[in-house]
């Protein structure tokens, strides 16, 4: 029987690093990542619109939207992958903090503007 989708992961497919943690999530998470749609954000640019998301922005930061439409961005979208994985549970809570949530953005943030740069699709 075919598993419902609750959660549409936007990513971009064109990031190795990327496509990579897509796997190893899937590995991780087992039966769990049966439900998760992943979609290509260039390829999915007007479904981002019509959900109030710039495709440029959504290039810069992880987007997932949840069963009941929800749109969760950024840390807070990692830590609702992470959560779903009984190991990466604790992990999910410390990023959570409010002095590390907003270092590990000012780093992830940093890290997508070097690597859009280097492949040349900053800005987008």
């Amino acid at each position: 029987m075919p598993s419902t989708i609750l959660i549409n992961v936007f990513y971009d497919a064109q990031c190795p690093l990327c496509r990579k943690e897509r796997r190893r999530y899937e590995r991780w998470a087992g039966s769990r990542a049966a439900d998760i749609a992943w979609l290509d954000v260039s390829e999915h640019q007007q479904t981002l619109r019509e959900k109030g998301v710039d495709p440029a922005m959504a290039l810069r930061s992880l987007h997932i939207e949840v069963a009941q439409g929800q749109l969760i961005e950024g840390i807070d979208a990692y830590r609702l992958l992470m959560a779903r994985i009984p190991l990466l549970m604790p992990v999910a809570w410390i990023i959570g903090l409010p002095g590390i949530k907003s270092g590990l953005r000012a780093l992830y943030d940093n890290w997508v503007k070097r690597r859009l740069q280097k492949q040349g699709r900053w800005p987008t």
